[in-house]
Formats: structure tokens, C-alpha cells, sequence
């Protein structure tokens, strides 16, 4: 049967198991339109305001799902603008696929209008870009987009449509389903190897992270680290991946590393790291492993051989999934319970902080809400201080999930949130967002009336960019430029999206605005008051300003 490029596009996604997908619409991309008229119930589109935002969804639902998260852009600002988006994905580890527009290949090599070179532009954000240019061969390029997105390290691939390939008539057949891949397991000799020199260690710790967990290996690998009494370390932005509420957590490594993480990091003489990318932050800018060998013994386990090795020279690597990996191991037991007890002593008390200055006190706030949201709570949060609270206040049990960017982009939290919701309507998504990281996707409030998609999103509002002007005092105290906002009344705003909105100016207003937020049919924007001076749980920004000031009379 002879079907366009367009109408064979959609109809491979549906068979490899896509539902939903994520897109701003343009005129390089309208036979994919047109078939998707025909998918509602099968593979839904979400119709966004910015492309960067409907990126962003793409790769949080990726992230959260598991399964390759979908996005359509047209060419050239369409596709710059979902930039922000592909490099998330890839820093996450979130499986993603950016459909693009491209002219048509009449046009190619002239500097067409809106004409972009995609490999060039995406060679190193994506794992793979590539650009169809025979129509027939578009399943098996979506097939191949589809295993690479999610094998692996799983990471975003970018293919480009020129149009004519999607008006095209041909009669290459569909796809009839995904290849059924299965995860790689280590060898008997690599387990005996690792589980020996765990066994030797006095001061063992078990860092994790990434992607392609599931819930049987987060259970086996727990099982091992209680049965072990090892210490577990979550690596950046990855704590929802393990247990807090289990005896063996010890905290995150990642931005605004707490002391007692650096020092179990630092004073480690094992480190079994299993599904880690070594970033700047789990490494606290590579600091507590030396490179490129570390001091530490490191057993390094990943999915993707071109992980390991790739920044420290490990003792042993071991080439497994996660997943497999976990479920091998054999606990190993050692003199180091009272090495795991104080880690998981010092985590306790992590959240205990001074009480803030200003109306509303956030670690209040952040306590109730820790006892009082869903097991299966999903948070959302984009880049700036304020994310210490959903990130470093929040317990994260078995059931409950963190989507936060790895690379600290702003505007994340409420598009993650909208694909949240998109992809679990039923569950409790809570996105939190400073007012200026807030107001670089707010448009999205549309996508998420427009969705019948709305979270629930706390404004954390002190007026400023908090981060840079944290910095700004640190470096240049006292010398205020560029770092402070004036915001436009966001519970109006709110409310004409359709949204439940609420301004909460004191502590003890909090806890019945976000009860009446739980009920709200719309979602709900709570905007938060709190003081300028609460910029950190325990450092005002008075306290930054004087400090620098001082070092600076002491250097004078």
C-alpha cells in the first residue's frame, strides 16, 4: 500500500510503542500533521507554545517513562529553539527523539530559507543525527533513532525530514513492533572480582545513578547495600533512584554538596559506582576522585563501555546494565557498620536548618510538605538556589520521582511538570520554580490548560536571580548589577490560563493554600513570598556580602 513519508513516519512511532508526543507546529512537517489528525488515542500530540519547552517535555517524559520521549519542530528558529532541550536530554541520559523540519532537498546547499545543517549543529549535543534522504528508508532510520535513544547510555538523536521526503509516496511497509534488546549482564568473574575487593575495603560506598533503572533493580541493588550495611550515595540529581527512607542512604552528590557527602566521598578507600556519568557536580568539580586515577579503588559499572574509562581509570570497569548488574550481587560483609551508621547519622541531619528570614519560612514548608505529598509524588524543578528545597528537603521513597536537569537549565521544572502530568494524569506532580527560572516557560501554562495537563507549581518569589546574585556578592559585594527583577503579578497571570492561583505571604498560610491547590481541577500556582536575604538554608545573603567584604579588607 503506497503511503506518504509522513503517514509512514507516524505509523512506525505507533508500532515501536509511542503514545505521546511533544511539538510546535510549522509548514516543513504538515503531512506528519496530517497523519497524526488520524492518532488520537494512539499517539496524541501535545501542541506547546516554544519549542524549547516542548523539548524540555520530550526529554523529562523520556526521563520519567523510559520510553524514547517524542518532539516535532519545524526548521531553523524551530529547531535552535529546541536546542535547550537536546542538550538537556543528553546530560541527562533522558532517551528523546527531535524530529525536525528541513527544506527540501531541491533547495539543499543553497542556504535555503530557515535551511540548517543538522549534523553539524547537533553532532556533539546528540548521540546521533542523521538526515532522511530517501524516502524508503525511513523505517529503518526511525527503527535505528529508536535503539539508540534508549541503548546504552540512553541520550536524545535528532533526524531531520526535508519536506519532500514527507510528501513522498512510497511502498515501504511500516514497522511491525521495537527489536527486543536485552540488557547486558556481567560475567561470574567480573561479580568475584568487584564483590573481592569490596570485601577488602574499610571504608566502602556505593555511588548510582542514571537511567534505565527499573524497579526490580533499584530493589536488588538495595537489598544488596542494606545487606551489605554500605553506605549509598545518589549521584547528581539521581536520589529518587534509591530509597531515602532506607538505612544505607547517605545523600546526593551533586550542587551545594553537604559536608559529610564530600567527606564519605573524600575518605573512601572503595567506590562502587554503578550507572554513573562522573559529572563536575557528583565529582564536586572533580576533586574528590583524583584524575585521571583516582586514589580510591573504583569499580565502575555502566551499560555503555565508552563511560567507563572515559574520565577515571578504574581498578576494575565492568560492561553491564544496571539492572543485571544489581541483580547479581551477593551481599559481602565487612568492619564497617559504624562507618555506614555515622553517613546515614550526618544525612538525618541535613534537615535541620536555622529558621529563614522573611514571610514565608521554607524550610517549614519543606518539612511539611516531606510528610505530607503522596508516596508517588512526582517534583519538577529547573535551575537556581530554590532547588535545594525540592532536592535536599525531600525525601524520595520507592514510588516517588525527581525530574530536574543535570545541566542546570532554567525553565525546565514546569514543561517536566506538563509532561508529567501528560504521561501520569492521576499522580500529584509539584513543580517548583524561582520567579525568574518561572518566567522563562510560564507561556507553557497554555500547553497545560490546552493538555488538561496541569501541575501544581510553587513560585519561590524573592525578586532576584538568586544564584548569580549569590555569586555576585561572593565576587563583587555590595556592587548589585543585573541580578534583580521586577515581576508582574503571577496569580493574575495564572488565573488567566485557567489556573487555581493564590499569593502566600506567611508560614502558616502555606499548608491550607496547597490543600486547596490539591483540590483545585485546573492545577494551581501558589506564588511564595520569601525574603532576598533567604538565599541559602544556612548563609543569608547579608552573611555572603559581609564575608567577601571582609576577605577583601584582608587582601587590601
Amino acid at each position: 500500500m503506497a503511503r506518504n513519508g509522513g503517514h509512514l513516519l507516524v505509523e512506525c512511532l505507533i508500532a515501536l510503542g509511542a503514545t505521546k508526543s511533544f511539538g510546535v507546529p510549522g509548514e516543513s512537517y504538515l503531512a506528519v500533521l496530517d497523519a497524526l489528525h488520524d492518532t488520537r488515542g494512539k499517539l496524541d500530540y501535545v501542541l506547546c507554545r516554544n519549542e524549547g519547552g516542548a523539548a524540555f517535555m520530550a526529554s523529562a517524559y523520556g526521563k520519567l517513562t523510559g520510553s524514547p520521549g517524542i518532539c516535532f519542530v519545524t526548521r531553523g528558529p524551530g529547531v535552535t529553539n529546541a536546542s535547550i532541550g537536546v542538550h538537556t536530554a543528553m546530560q541527562d541520559s533522558s532517551p528523546m527523539i527531535l524530529f525536525v523540519g528541513q527544506v527540501g532537498t531541491e533547495m539543499k546547499g543553497r542556504e535555503a530559507f530557515q535551511e540548517i545543517d543538522y549534523r553539524a549543529v547537533y553532532g556533539t549535543v546528540a548521540k546521533w543525527a542523521v538526515e532522511i534522504d530517501d524516502v524508503a528508508r525511513l523505517p529503518e532510520i526511525v527503527a535505528r533513532a529508536w535503539t539508540t535513544a534508549l541503548t546504552g547510555r540512553p541520550g536524545p538523536v535528532v533526524v531531520a525530514l526535508p519536506e519532500d521526503m514527507l510528501t513522498t509516496l512510497t511502498e515501504a511497509a511500516p514497522l511491525s513492533g521495537p527489536a527486543s534488546i536485552f540488557e547486558a549482564a556481567p560475567s561470574q568473574d567480573a561479580i568475584a572480582a568487584a564483590l573481592k575487593i569490596l570485601a577488602a575495603a574499610e571504608k566502602p560506598v556505593l555511588l548510582m545513578g542514571g537511567a534505565n533503572w527499573t524497579a526490580q533493580g533499584r530493589a536488588a541493588l538495595q537489598s544488596f547495600a542494606e545487606a551489605s550495611s554500605i553506605p549509598v550515595v545518589a549521584a547528581f540529581r539521581y536520589q529518587d533512584q534509591f530509597d531515602n527512607h532506607s538505612p544505607v542512604f547517605a545523600g546526593e552528590a551533586g550542587v551545594g554538596m553537604v559536608a559529610h557527602v564530600r567527606k564519605l566521598m573524600s575518605d573512601a578507600d572503595v567506590i562502587l559506582a554503578v550507572n554513573v556519568r562522573f559529572g563536575e557536580m557528583t565529582t564536586d568539580g572533580y576533586t574528590l576522585l583524583s584524575v585521571p586515577v583516582p586514589r580510591q579503588k573504583l569499580i565502575h559499572v555502566h551499560g555503555s563501555d565508552r563511560e567507563i574509562g572515559k574520565i577515571y581509570v578504574p581498578t576494575i570497569g565492568i560492561h553491564a546494565g544496571p539492572n543485571a548488574f544489581a541483580k547479581a550481587l551477593t551481599p559481602v560483609k565487612g568492619g564497617w557498620a559504624d562507618w555506614r551508621a555515622a553517613a546515614r547519622k550526618a544525612y538525618e541531619g541535613t534537615f535541620a536548618a536555622p529558621v529563614q528570614p522573611g514571610p514565608v519560612d521554607m524550610v517549614a514548608v519543606s518539612s511539611w510538605l516531606r510528610e505530607t505529598l503522596p508516596a508517588d509524588v512526582i517534583l519538577t524543578n529547573g535551575a537556581g538556589n530554590f532547588t535545594v528545597w525540592p532536592n535536599k528537603f525531600f525525601k524520595f521513597g520507592p514510588q516517588a520521582r525527581l525530574l530536574a536537569p543535570q545541566s542546570g537549565a532554567m525553565g525546565y521544572g514546569l514543561p517536566a511538570a506538563i509532561a508529567a502530568k501528560v504521561a501520569y494524569p492521576q499522580r500529584t506532580v509539584v513543580c517548583f520554580a524561582g520567579d525568574g527560572d518561572f518566567q522563562m516557560n510560564c507561556q507553557e501554562l497554555g500547553t497545560a490548560m490546552q493538555a488538561g495537563a496541569q501541575p501544581i507549581v510553587l513560585i519561590i518569589n524573592n525578586g532576584i536571580y538568586g544564584t548569580i546574585r549569590a555569586h555576585q556578592e561572593r565576587n563583587y559585594p555590595a556592587r548589585v548589577s543585573g541580578t534583580s527583577l521586577e515581576n508582574p503579578d503571577f496569580v493574575t497571570l495564572a488565573k488567566a490560563y485557567g489556573f487555581h492561583a493564590e499569593r502566600v505571604e506567611a508560614t502558616q498560610d502555606f499548608a491550607a493554600a496547597f490543600v486547596r491547590a490539591l483540590k483545585s481541577t485546573n492545577g494551581a500556582v501558589l506564588d511564595i513570598a520569601i525574603s532576598p536575604e533567604a538565599l541559602t538554608p544556612r548563609q543569608t545573603l547579608s552573611q555572603m556580602r559581609d564575608a567577601a567584604l571582609q576577605s577583601q579588607k584582608a587582601k587590601a
